[in-house]
């Protein structure tokens, strides 16, 4: 094992046992601005765990999109609601149920990374370069990737529409 191999698997353990933190933090936290906070700790190990893996273009993206642009309108959103911390509330069924499929998720994705333990994923394009993301995006994604300018585009004019005041 050479040093760079040894130094990048001790930054993916870093990154990966951040991330793991970031996650824990956001679903234990009380105060929803703590929250968010843990979920921007989780956003920035991902990118860290990108950059492990040599993806500087994702890992980039990341940090532009979601831990700039997204929790910046999540911090908003929480500062415009005044949304106060919980109070201590009773067991209700429905979180007993939601705590329950969570384990079966977990189970199940358990059994999906056991079945792929061991082996090498091979892909047709250099993972994290600019170049060949852009080309399958325009030759072989190019229906899904405009389809979701068209549910943002809608999402923003149901924004607007919801913000704008009725004057009756």
């Amino acid at each position: 094992m050479t040093f760079d191999s040894a130094f990048q698997i001790v930054f993916f353990w870093f990154f990966a046992i951040l991330g793991i933190a970031g996650g824990i933090g956001l679903i234990t936290q009380k105060n929803p601005v703590m929250a968010a906070l843990s979920l921007i700790l989780n956003f920035f190990s991902i990118a860290g765990l990108y950059l492990s893996l040599q993806a500087e273009f994702i890992a980039v993206i990341q940090v532009l999109v979601y831990a700039g642009a997204i929790m910046v309108l999540f911090l908003f959103v929480i500062m415009l609601l005044k949304l106060q911390n919980e109070q201590n509330q009773q067991f209700d069924v429905m979180k007993g149920l939601a705590f329950l499929l969570g384990l079966a998720f977990l189970g199940e994705l358990l059994l999906v990374m056991n079945s792929f333990m061991g082996k090498s994923v091979t892909g047709g394009f250099a993972m994290g370069k600019v170049e060949p993301i852009g080309m399958q995006m325009m030759t072989n994604y190019l229906f899904p990737f405009e389809m979701i300018s068209v549910v943002l585009l809608a999402a923003l004019i149901g924004a607007i529409v919801i913000a704008k005041k009725h004057t009756y």
